[in-house]
């Protein structure tokens, strides 16, 4: 299982997925089937991690239309529309809807997928994000290891 974290530490509410990720590695770091993976600002590279995951859970920034640091969890079907329907709302040179297509090309996108996708408030120089977008960590991390549990189960 592959926890993707995206984005730039350097913009504030961009890097919320990075920040996730430092928040969830104590809390995973026993679990030896799950694999945290920093994607910066995306690149091809991460096609292959992508491809080779039995499971994919990513965490971004995301334009979802609320109120800062509110969150959602998209899964499967629901992540794939969301990403084809913002194809423009990343400010990453690659987009998330880039490397789902390549994975497809491949011949494999995982089955189990979902987005956890973070409302930002600012995106601006800073190295920390907002307080409301910092006070989305906790329940994001719970969130994830929420779906990680689950898929645990189904396996």
């Amino acid at each position: 299982m592959l926890v993707l974290g995206i984005g730039n530490t350097l913009l504030t509410d961009e890097g919320i997925g990075i920040h996730v990720l430092q928040a969830l590695a104590p809390e995973l770091a026993n679990w030896t089937d799950v694999t945290l993976l920093d994607g910066g600002t995306l690149s091809f590279t991460l096609a292959g991690p992508i491809e080779d995951a039995d499971a994919l859970i990513v965490v971004d920034a995301a334009n979802i239309k609320k109120q800062p640091g509110e969150w959602v969890l998209l899964k499967g079907e629901e992540m794939d529309a969301f990403l084809m329907s913002n194809r423009k709302a990343t400010v990453h040179e690659v987009g998330l809807t880039d490397l789902r297509a390549i994975a497809l090309l491949a011949g494999h996108w995982p089955d189990k997928r979902a987005m956890l996708a973070i409302q930002p408030d600012v995106i601006d120089w800073g190295e920390l994000p907002t307080p409301a977008v910092a006070a989305a960590i906790p329940p994001a991390c719970a969130a994830i290891i929420e779906q990680l549990q689950e898929w645990q189960h189904v396996a």
